[in-house]
C-alpha cells in the first residue's frame, strides 16, 4: 500500500514536470493552433512529428542556454491568419516575445495572458479583436511593449495597464476606447512612448503626464480630448513627437511653452480651438522639423523667431486669423530664408494683406509647396518667384493679385500644381506652356485676355484645366483635346471664345466634365462628342450652337447633366435621351427645337428637364402644358376633303365668334380676357384663381409677405378630373412698391431654369369681380413648405414632427448654392436675389431646396463683371437681419449681398437661432454673437435640434465639427467688406469638404 501511494505521487510529478516542459508548451501550441485559419499553410510545420524546439516549428523561438526545451518567443507577423487568440497561450509560462501583429485574428484577448509572468513584448496590433483591454494584463508586470493599435477593442484604458512601472512603449491607437485618460498613467514612469490616436477618448489631458520624466512620444490625434494643454507637459525635456490633431483643446500655447523642449521635433497642433498668439519662444525649440497649427483660431503676427529652426521643412498655419497688414509684419518670410530643408510653406485662409515681399523668392530651393491661398494679397506676383525651383505646388488662388504674370514663372519646371484661380491677373499665359509637368492648372477668374496659346500644346501631363472666366479669343485650339491625362474636367467657359467646337473634342475619353457654356461659340456640336465615354457633365450653353443633336450623344452612357440652353439648336428633340439611364438633368431652353416632345424615361419627370423658349414644340406630358401635335393628312385624302371641311370650319368659327362676343359683353364688368404668361405657359383667368384657391380661402393660406400672400391651389387640365397643386402668389397691389414687384419676378424668372430654383407655371394679371385690378404669379406647389418652417416650427406641432439632421442642413445649403451661382454666373446676365432667407427657401417631396420670391431681385448690368456692382434705384433692399449693412447705407446692389444673405443663412440653420432674436440686444447680432461664441470656445450655441449620439462619441466629434467649420464658412460669408466674402464657387468647395468630413471620409494626418 505504501509502495503504490509513493508511486502515485511520482506519477503526477512527472506529469506535473511533463506539463511544464516543452511538451507542455507542444500542447499549447497545437491548441492555438486549431483555432486559427491559415490559408498560407505557413503553420504546417506544426506537428507532432517534429520536435517544437527541434528548429523546424515556423515562428516558435526556444531559449538557449537555462531554458533550451521552452518557447521564449512567437513571431507570428503578417501571416495572414485568422480565427482567435487561444486561452491556451496563457500555458507557454516561459514566454517573454509574443508577436501576432498584423493578421485578421478576431475575438476578445483572452485573460489568461495575464499568467504569462516573463512576458514582456506583446504585439496583437492590426486585427479585428473587440472587447475591452483585459485587466488582467496588469499582472504581466515585466512587459515593456505592449502594442494593440488598430483592433476594435472599446472601453476604457484600465488602470491595471497603468501601473505596469517596467512599460516603455504603449500604443493603444486606432480602437474604439472611450471615457478619460486615466490619472494613473502618471505611474508609468519608464513610460517613452504613449500612443493614443484615433479612439473615442473624451475629458482633459491629466496634469500627472509631466510627472513622466522620459515620455518622447504623445500622439492623441482623433479623440475628444477638450481643455487645455497642462503647463506640465512643456516641461518633459525629451518629448520629441506631439500630436494633438483633431481634439477639442482651446486655450492659449503659453509665453515660455519651447523653453524646455530642445528635442521637440514634431509639434501638431491642427484642427483644435486654440487661440492667442505663436509664442516666440519657438526659436528655443532647436530641433522642431514639423510644426503644424492648421485651423485654430491663433491671431496676430507671424513670429520671426521660427527662422531659428534651421532644420523645418514643414510649417502649417492654414485656416487661422493671422495677420501681416504692414510690411514689418511680413519680416517672417525673410527669416525663413534660414530654414534651408524647409519644403512645406502653407499660409492659407488667414488675413494676410499687403504686398508680397521679393524675400519670398529667397526661400530654400528645397521649398517643394507653397500655399497663399484665401487670403487679401495684392500686387504683383514676386518677379524673381522662379528663384523657386524645388515648387511642386503653388496657391496663390483667392486673393486680389494683379498684373501680368512674371517671366520667371515659367522656371519653375517641377511644378505639378499652380492656382491662380479668383485674382485680378491679367495678360496673356504664353508662359505657363513651358511647365511641362503641370498636372493641374486653375486659372480661372481673372482677366487674362488673347487667344489660348500655342505653347498649351505642350502640357501633356494636365488632368484639371480652368481658365474660365477671363478674356480668352479667337477659337478653341484642337490640341487642347489632344491632352491624353486629362481625366475630371477641362472648363473653358465664360470667355469669348467663337467658331465651331473641334471634331478633336472626341479625344476627350476620360474627361468627366467639359465646360464650354457662355462663350460665342457657333456650328454643329460635333458628332464625335460620342467618343467620350467617361463624360458626366457636358455644359454648351449661352453661346450661338446651330443645327440638330448628334446622334452620337446617345453613346455617352455616363452622361448625367446636360445643358444646351440659349443656343440656336433646331430639329426634333432626340428621343434617345429619354432612354439614357444616367441622365438626371436635361435643358434644352431657348432653343429652336420643333416637334413632339417624349413622354418616357427622363421626360416623364417634369423637373428633370427644361425645353421652355421653344415655342414649336406640342405633344409631352401634361405638365408642360404644350399645345396637341397634329398631322397631316395625305396630299390626296387633303385634295378630297377641303370641299367639305373648310365651309364646316368657317360656319363653326363665325358661331363661336359670335358667341363669345355676346358673353364678353356681359362680363366685361366682372372679368377681363387679359392674361400674362410666362413663356409657353398656360393662360388662367381670376375665375380660375378663385376656384382653385375656393375663393381664397384662408384654408388654403401657406403664407403672408410684405408685396402679397401665397395660397394652396388646385389647378384642373381640361378633360382631366386630376387636379395639379400649385401655390399661387396673390400681389396687394395697394402696397407701394407691388406692382414693380410683380414686374422684377415676372421679368426675372421668365429666362431662368435650374432645379434649385421655384418653377413659375404662368402669371395672371386681370381684374376681379370688383374691378379692381389684379395680378398673381403661378407657381409649382412644394409640399414639404418653407425652411422657415422647419428651423421655426410654430407651438402647435409636435416635437420632432419637422426635423432635419445635419446631412439634410449640410444638402439644403449646397442647393441654394447652387441656385446663387446658376444666378450669378450663368444666366444671360447676373441676377441678385435680393432676399434671401429661410422663407423663401422651399422644400419639394424629395426635400431640395428650391429658392424663390424674386420681388426684389436686380438684373446687374449686361455685360459687366459679376464683380461690379449695379445701381438700385429702390434704396433698402431685403429683410433686416438678412440683407447686408450696406444695403441699409443706400449702397449699390451686387451678388456680394447674396453671400452675405447666404452666410446669415448658414448661421442660423447652424444655431438655430434668428437675426431678429430677441436675445440680439444693442452692437450684439446674430454674427456677432457666433464670433465670440467660437473664439470662447462655447459649443451650447449649436442647435439643440441637432441631437448628439450617445453610442457614438466619435460621431459626435466629426458631427461638432462639422458644425464648426458650417459656423465658419457663415462668419466668411458674412464679413462686413463685401469684396472679402466668398463666392458661390468657394462656398460648393467647402460644403465638399464639410460633406465628405460627414461621411467619414475624410483624412486626417499626423
Amino acid at each position: 500500500m505504501f509502495v503504490s501511494g509513493c508511486l502515485f505521487v511520482l506519477l503526477l510529478r512527472s506529469a506535473a514536470a511533463w506539463a511544464g516542459s516543452s511538451g507542455g508548451d507542444e500542447l499549447a501550441l497545437l491548441s492555438f493552433k486549431t483555432t486559427l485559419s491559415d490559408p498560407a499553410g505557413s503553420l504546417a510545420s506544426w506537428n507532432t512529428s517534429n520536435r517544437v524546439c527541434g528548429g523546424s516549428w515556423s515562428g516558435v523561438v526556444c531559449g538557449r542556454r537555462r531554458h533550451p526545451d521552452r518557447v521564449v518567443a512567437l513571431r507570428m507577423n503578417s501571416l495572414g491568419l485568422g480565427g482567435r487568440v487561444s486561452p491556451s497561450l496563457g500555458n507557454l509560462s516561459f514566454l517573454r516575445s509574443l508577436d501576432l501583429g498584423n493578421n485578421s485574428l478576431a475575438g476578445r484577448i483572452p485573460p489568461q495572458l495575464g499568467r504569462l509572468r516573463r512576458l514582456q513584448v506583446l504585439n496583437l496590433s492590426v486585427n479585428a479583436l473587440d472587447g475591452d483591454v483585459p485587466t488582467a494584463l496588469g499582472r504581466c508586470t515585466q512587459l515593456w511593449a505592449l502594442g494593440l493599435r488598430s483592433n476594435r477593442l472599446h472601453g476604457g484604458i484600465p488602470d491595471e495597464v497603468c501601473a505596469l512601472r517596467n512599460l516603455v512603449y504603449l500604443d493603444l491607437g486606432s480602437n474604439h476606447l472611450s471615457g478619460e485618460i486615466p490619472a494613473s498613467v502618471a505611474n508609468l514612469s519608464s513610460l517613452q512612448e504613449l500612443r493614443l490616436g484615433f479612439n473615442t477618448l473624451s475629458g482633459a489631458i491629466p496634469p500627472g503626464l509631466g510627472e513622466l520624466p522620459n515620455l518622447s512620444v504623445f500622439y492623441v490625434y482623433f479623440n475628444n480630448l477638450s481643455g487645455s494643454i497642462p503647463d506640465s507637459l512643456w516641461n518633459i525635456s525629451s518629448l520629441t513627437f506631439v500630436s494633438f490633431y483633431g481634439n477639442g483643446l482651446s486655450g492659449t500655447i503659453p509665453t515660455n511653452a519651447f523653453v524646455n523642449v530642445p528635442r521637440l521635433s514634431f509639434l501638431i497642433l491642427s484642427s483644435n480651438q486654440f487661440h492667442g498668439q505663436i509664442p516666440s519662444s519657438i526659436a528655443n525649440a532647436s530641433s522642431l522639423v514639423n510644426f503644424q497649427m492648421a485651423y485654430n483660431y491663433f491671431s496676430g503676427t507671424v513670429p520671426s523667431e521660427l527662422g531659428g529652426l534651421k532644420g523645418l521643412w514643414r510649417l502649417a498655419l492654414v485656416f487661422n486669423s493671422l495677420e501681416a497688414s504692414e510690411p514689418k509684419d511680413w519680416n517672417f518670410m525673410t527669416s525663413l530664408q534660414n530654414c534651408s530643408q524647409l519644403q512645406t510653406l502653407e499660409l492659407d485662409s488667414n488675413n494676410f494683406t499687403g504686398e508680397l515681399p521679393s524675400s519670398i523668392s529667397n526661400l530654400s530651393i528645397s521649398l517643394q509647396k507653397l500655399g497663399l491661398s484665401g487670403n487679401q494679397i495684392f500686387g504683383g506676383i514676386p518677379q524673381h518667384i522662379g528663384n523657386l525651383i524645388g515648387l511642386q505646388t503653388l496657391a496663390l488662388e483667392s486673393n486680389n493679385l494683379n498684373g501680368p504674370l512674371p517671366f520667371s514663372l515659367s522656371m519653375l519646371q517641377s511644378l505639378q500644381y499652380l492656382s491662380l484661380w479668383s485674382n485680378n491677373l491679367w495678360g496673356n499665359i504664353q508662359l505657363i506652356g513651358n511647365l511641362t509637368r503641370l498636372q493641374y492648372l486653375y486659372i480661372g477668374y481673372n482677366s487674362f485676355n488673347g487667344s489660348i496659346p500655342t505653347t498649351m500644346e505642350n502640357l501633356k501631363a494636365l488632368l484639371e484645366f480652368d481658365l474660365s472666366r477671363n478674356y480668352f479669343t479667337g477659337s478653341i485650339p484642337s490640341y487642347l483635346f489632344d491632352i491624353p491625362t486629362l481625366t475630371h474636367e477641362l472648363d473653358l467657359s465664360h470667355n469669348l471664345l467663337e467658331g465651331p467646337l473641334p471634331p478633336a473634342i472626341g479625344n476627350l475619353k476620360s474627361v468627366s466634365f467639359f465646360h464650354a457654356e457662355s462663350n460665342m461659340l457657333s456650328g454643329e456640336i460635333p458628332s464625335t462628342i460620342g467618343e467620350c465615354q467617361l463624360l458626366q457633365n457636358l455644359y454648351l450653353q449661352n453661346n450661338s450652337l446651330s443645327g440638330s443633336l448628334p446622334q452620337r450623344l446617345s453613346e455617352l452612357k455616363n452622361l448625367e447633366f446636360i445643358d444646351l440652353s440659349s443656343n440656336n439648336l433646331s430639329g426634333q428633340i432626340p428621343k434617345f435621351l429619354g432612354t439614357m439611364s444616367a441622365l438626371t438633368h436635361l435643358n434644352l431652353s431657348f432653343n429652336n427645337f420643333s416637334g413632339e416632345v417624349p413622354t418616357f424615361g427622363l421626360f416623364s419627370n417634369v423637373s428633370a428637364f427644361s425645353i421652355d423658349g421653344n415655342t414649336k414644340l406640342c405633344g409631352g406630358i401634361s405638365e408642360l402644358h404644350l399645345p396637341p401635335c397634329s398631322f397631316q393628312l395625305p396630299k390626296k385624302k387633303k385634295v378630297l376633303v377641303t370641299p367639305i371641311v373648310v365651309p364646316i370650319v368657317a360656319t363653326i368659327i363665325i358661331l363661336l365668334f359670335l358667341y363669345f362676343f355676346l358673353i364678353w359683353n356681359k362680363k366685361r364688368s366682372t372679368e377681363s380676357p387679359s392674361t400674362t404668361p410666362i413663356i409657353s405657359h398656360p393662360h388662367l383667368s381670376y375665375w380660375q384663381l378663385v376656384k382653385a384657391t375656393d375663393d381664397f380661402s384662408t384654408e388654403n393660406l401657406l403664407g403672408a409677405g410684405t408685396f402679397g400672400s401665397v395660397y394652396k391651389g388646385k389647378l384642373h387640365e381640361d378633360g382631366d378630373e386630376t387636379a395639379n397643386l400649385v401655390a399661387i402668389k396673390v400681389l396687394r397691389l395697394q402696397i407701394p412698391g407691388a406692382v414693380k414687384s410683380f414686374i422684377v419676378e415676372c421679368d426675372a424668372m421668365k429666362n431662368i431654369r435650374h432645379r434649385n430654383l421655384v418653377k413659375i407655371i404662368t402669371a395672371c394679371s386681370s381684374i376681379d369681380f370688383k374691378g379692381d385690378d389684379f395680378k398673381a404669379i403661378v407657381f409649382e406647389f412644394m409640399p414639404n413648405g418653407s425652411l422657415e418652417e422647419w428651423l421655426h416650427p410654430d407651438t402647435n406641432s409636435q416635437p420632432g414632427e419637422r426635423h432635419l439632421n445635419l446631412t439634410q442642413r449640410v444638402n439644403i445649403l449646397f442647393d441654394v448654392a447652387y441656385a446663387l451661382d446658376y444666378l450669378h454666373f450663368h444666366g444671360a446676365a447676373p441676377i441678385v436675389h435680393c432676399d434671401l432667407k429661410p422663407s423663401n427657401v422651399l422644400l419639394d417631396t424629395d426635400m431640395v431646396a428650391h429658392v424663390g420670391d424674386f420681388g426684389l431681385a436686380r438684373f446687374l448690368a449686361e455685360g459687366c463683371s459679376t464683380f461690379q456692382l449695379a445701381t438700385s434705384s429702390m434704396g433698402f433692399r431685403g429683410t433686416i437681419g438678412y440683407a447686408p449693412p450696406e444695403y441699409g447705407a443706400g449702397n449699390i446692389v451686387s451678388t456680394h449681398g447674396d453671400m452675405y444673405s447666404y452666410g446669415i443663412l448658414v448661421l442660423e440653420m447652424i444655431t438655430g437661432r434668428k437675426p431678429t432674436d430677441h436675445s440680439f440686444e444693442g452692437v450684439l447680432d446674430l454674427r456677432n454673437y457666433v464670433e465670440m461664441a467660437l473664439n470662447s470656445n462655447m459649443t451650447d450655441i449649436f442647435n439643440m435640434d441637432l441631437p448628439e449620439d450617445h453610442e457614438n462619441n466619435c460621431e459626435n466629434r466629426r458631427r461638432l465639427d462639422s458644425q464648426i467649420l458650417l459656423l465658419k464658412l457663415g462668419l466668411l460669408c458674412s464679413v462686413e467688406t463685401p469684396s472679402s466674402r466668398m463666392t458661390t464657387k468657394e462656398i460648393i468647395k467647402e460644403l465638399h469638404v464639410i460633406k465628405n468630413a460627414l461621411a467619414n471620409k475624410e483624412e486626417g494626418s499626423t
